[in-house]
């Protein structure tokens, strides 16, 4: 039975492996000031997005008897459903026996890091795009302007903001995107993809290959975007973005103590982990590995004043 218009849906979610909500849900976030997902002071956290059934707000926070979940808004009772997936509950360990060394050492420190399956292929799509060849606090900038600008309040008490529907995308014109920190070639590929968000969709419930397939035909969305999307809408361990600015040289400073390497260099040194090569990545990220930064960083640009 539903609760009475205003308070939330209710559910206590039971895991088969143990969820640690930071290590697995942070992912979603895209930086610190993302208006559609926050966490709280106590490791509550919260989450904003659009469900087949309208829009929803998810609260989720670590209880004995598992994970309890709230929801608000139209989409609801979805999210409600839906959470087992984004919790990891369809990530399994099978396969996964590190031998004695780094990757062992941190999935014996965080055991609670689960691989999400959020099912929001278009949501999760929108800020990737946006991190194509830009220093990441530009684009999580952008992604904050973006929802400020097009995203309207979430439902519920967590004072966050929906992800923009994929219509107003889709049919706003390019000058709207300039004074938010977008330049024409992002722009470009977000409405692409937003004007085809149902076939984007279908990808939740295909194959991997397939689904690979499907969203690499969008122009402008290659395999570094697509393993993104991997990560976190489709619950693939093993997505690894080729092309990646920093990932190839973390991954040659925690194997083989060089500071430097080369996207084939990862692969090699990820091979022996097929199956759970992003799940390697995502646990070397939580640990804090990173090789030594040499010269200066990127510099930000100001796509507004250009």
């Amino acid at each position: 039975m539903r609760e009475p218009v205003g308070e939330p849906l209710r559910r206590t979610v039971r895991l088969p492996l143990p969820v640690d909500l930071g290590l697995t849900l942070g992912i979603l976030a895209y930086g610190r000031a993302n208006p559609c997902v926050r966490r709280e002071p106590d490791g509550s956290w919260w989450r904003a997005t659009r469900t087949p059934l309208g829009p929803a707000t998810a609260r989720f926070e670590a209880a004995e008897d598992g994970i309890r979940a709230e929801g608000w808004g139209p989409g609801a009772e979805w999210v409600l459903d839906a959470a087992p997936d984004l919790l990891g509950a369809r990530d399994s360990l099978d396969g996964f026996d590190p031998a004695p060394g780094i990757v062992r050492d941190l999935h014996r420190r965080m055991p609670g890091l689960r691989i999400p399956r959020s099912r929001a292929v278009l949501e999760t799509l929108v800020p990737t795009i946006l991190e194509q060849k830009v220093p990441g606090p530009e684009a999580f900038a952008a992604y904050r302007n973006l929802v400020s600008a097009f995203g309207e309040m979430a439902p519920g008490p967590g004072r966050l903001r929906l992800p923009p529907t994929p219509d107003v995308l889709a049919r706003t014109p390019y000058p709207a995107f300039h004074p938010l920190g977008i330049e024409r070639r992002r722009a470009d590929t977000l409405r692409a993809a937003a004007s085809r968000a149902v076939r984007l969709e279908e990808t939740g419930e295909m194959s991997l290959p397939d689904a690979y397939r499907r969203i690499q035909a969008f122009p402008g969305v290659g395999p570094w975007s697509a393993a993104r999307v991997g990560m976190v809408a489709l619950g693939d361990p093993d997505a690894v973005p080729p092309g990646d600015y920093h990932l190839p040289h973390m991954v040659s400073w925690a194997f083989t103590g060089r500071p430097r390497g080369t996207d084939e260099q990862m692969l090699e040194l990820l091979e022996p982990f097929a199956g759970h090569r992003g799940r390697v990545l995502r646990l070397l990220l939580a640990g804090g590995v990173g090789a030594p930064r040499y010269g200066p960083r990127m510099s930000l640009r100001s796509i507004a004043r250009i």
